[in-house]
């Protein structure tokens, strides 16, 4: 049996103060615990921090490490277990510790590239 394209995949979006917004699919077969998780608490209001090849913001979830990944590409979306946030990826890389990848970034990654840190970041369904 096959899921439904709506349960299984859901439109997200990121809206970033100032900056822009980005639309994101997630997965649901890719961590779907995590994703409940998140589901539940949308829409996830944070402030954006900056590593090196990653945005990411404070998600008030506790979900340990679901089907860990320890590289993405460009465009991955992911929720880091040991630092409890959303990270959005820029470039290919590998964490510092593993992450529940959750989905991709379907247009306008370019947008997170002009964040600062400290810029207020909504993540809702669509």
């Amino acid at each position: 049996m096959y899921l439904n394209e709506s349960i299984s995949r859901i439109k997200v979006q990121f809206t970033v103060e100032d900056v822009g917004n980005a639309k994101c699919e997630l997965i649901r077969f890719l961590a779907p615990r995590t994703i409940d998780a998140l589901l539940r608490i949308m829409p996830l209001n944070g402030i954006t921090a900056l590593s090196q090849d990653m945005v990411y913001f404070k998600a008030p979830i506790n979900i340990g490490v679901e089907k860990p990944k320890t590289q993405v590409d460009p465009g991955t979306v992911a929720y880091w277990p040991m630092g409890s946030a959303v990270c959005i990826f820029l470039n290919a890389t590998k964490p510092y510790s593993p992450i529940n990848v959750i989905g991709k970034i379907n247009d306008n990654l370019p947008i997170f590239q002009k964040i600062n840190s400290g810029k207020r970041i909504k993540l809702e369904k669509v």
